[in-house]
């Protein structure tokens, strides 16, 4: 592990400590192709969410601003500026909902964190080994400072897009070889940029597309700026007027700091097993295991009662399935699929899955509950209990703690690469998706991330 890290001066001083101070060799064997498996589960997602129409939009505008090639833009393999490929690839990569996430922290750490790295390795021609490291030190910085925004800012803000933004700044800034002071002024930069807010679930808005996109874009160009020597706030986290006084209600800046330098907070990251938001994964799971995974039809079923967290509730209890991408947040939606068709993949968010008579009816027979025990024990675990009551008088039972994914049920490299084979299985031959696969779960051995994408056709 990293020699451990005493606060010294603000919380930025410390985390640029962090951050610039961590070496391959502190992530051991085992964290180096942990992240190999967690890059190649977000490049999947990249490709899933390629032809996404929002994505497309964002991709045609920066391609007709014209700009140096220097960076690949992975939806359509052209090349652009590092800026604009970590935005288009932040974007695209966060269309399905299959990107990982961070239960405690309520954050995906991928989306805004590896497009702005992928893009800083590639203009700066670093290895796959530089550029893992910078993964680490981006899913740290970025972890312990959603850690202390604490679920109080969630309820507005969309954790994702505005502490990723800190993460991004930190991976990028290592691989641009920014100095201490720069490293500082990144953070500060990148703090006083952050932004998301959750109001574009009313609409099934495309705005949450753009977070994680435009976080890697403002952490890269604020790492890139203050490489020139533009300053920014040392106490931008800290601050009577910096981000965690702006943007949470009960901050706890302690969080920033505790274990650093002795734990690695990233290690209890999560990688999705289903296409909807991660907060609907406990109760699939829960009512998988009452059903042992059985389809039912709705003339079977009387009612299903899903016990969740109340945040749970919060986020999803009001969301109507009108466009594919609210039915991901739509917890009746998903439940219905899973006992309708036994799993809630890409294939149930298809547009003409929506008006399913039968998905309607089951909708209509649950009920969401919010429970005190699960709310308690939120964030630390997103648990959920679900009971099917059938129209031959059995109650069938099933509780999760852990979803499949999670750190204590983590899914095995074979099945992260049978995830990477379905989300890319309409964009890539077979052959070309196995040769990504092996490249990406031997990126620490790439001398040159410019050129790792070279002879695939994606």
């Amino acid at each position: 592990m990293v020699q451990s890290i005493s606060p010294s001066g603000s919380l930025t001083e410390t985390l640029a400590d962090f951050a610039l101070g961590l070496a391959p060799e502190d992530l051991g064997q085992a964290g180096m192709q942990r992240m190999q498996t967690f890059f190649l589960d977000w490049l999947g997602c990249v490709l899933a969410g390629a032809d996404a129409p929002a994505v497309v939009m964002i991709r045609d505008l920066a391609r007709s601003l014209g700009d140096a090639p220097e960076a690949d833009s992975l939806p359509d393999r052209s090349k652009v500026s590092c800026l604009h490929a970590a935005l288009i690839n932040g974007a695209a990569s966060h269309v399905v909902e299959m990107d990982d996430l961070h239960r405690e922290a309520i954050i995906h750490c991928a989306a805004p964190t590896m497009p702005a790295i992928l893009a800083a390795a590639q203009r700066t021609h670093a290895s796959g080994r530089q550029m893992l490291t910078a993964m680490v030190a981006a899913y740290e910085v970025f972890i312990r400072i959603a850690l202390a925004a604490g679920p109080s800012h969630y309820r507005y803000w969309h954790t994702t897009a505005t502490c990723g933004v800190f993460g991004a700044a930190a991976g990028a800034g290592r691989l641009l070889g920014l100095d201490r002071r720069q490293m500082i002024w990144a953070l500060g930069t990148a703090g006083t940029t952050a932004a998301g807010l959750w109001e574009f679930l009313s609409d099934s808005a495309m705005s949450k597309l753009l977070h994680p996109g435009k976080a890697a874009m403002d952490g890269l160009l604020a790492a890139l700026l203050a490489q020139l020597g533009f300053t920014g706030a040392v106490r931008i986290l800290e601050g009577p007027k910096g981000f965690l006084a702006a943007m949470s209600a009960e901050s706890d800046p302690e969080r920033v700091t505790r274990g650093l330098g002795r734990e690695f907070l990233w290690e209890r990251s999560s990688l999705k097993n289903h296409a909807s938001c991660g907060h609907t994964h406990a109760a699939i799971d829960a009512l998988l295991a009452a059903t042992a995974g059985r389809v039912l039809a709705p003339e079977s079923v009387v009612r299903v009662e899903a016990r969740v967290c109340s945040a749970a509730l919060d986020l999803l209890g009001k969301v109507q399935p009108t466009t594919p991408y609210l039915a991901k947040f739509c917890l009746p939606y998903c439940l219905a699929s899973a006992l309708l068709r036994g799993r809630v993949g890409l294939a149930e968010f298809a547009p003409e899955r929506l008006g399913d008579p039968d998905l309607a009816r089951l909708m209509e027979r649950v009920t969401l509950v919010a429970d005190p025990e699960l709310s308690a024990a939120y964030p630390r675990t997103w648990g959920a209990r679900v009971a099917v009551t059938t129209t031959d008088g059995r109650t069938l039972i099933g509780a999760v703690d852990h979803p499949k994914g999670d750190p204590e049920n983590p899914l095995t490299q074979d099945e992260v690469i049978a995830k990477f084979a379905d989300l890319t299985g309409d964009r890539l031959p077979a052959p070309t998706a196995r040769l990504l696969t092996d490249r990406c779960l031997d990126l620490e051995h790439c001398s040159d991330m410019a050129g790792f994408f070279t002879g695939l056709a994606l």
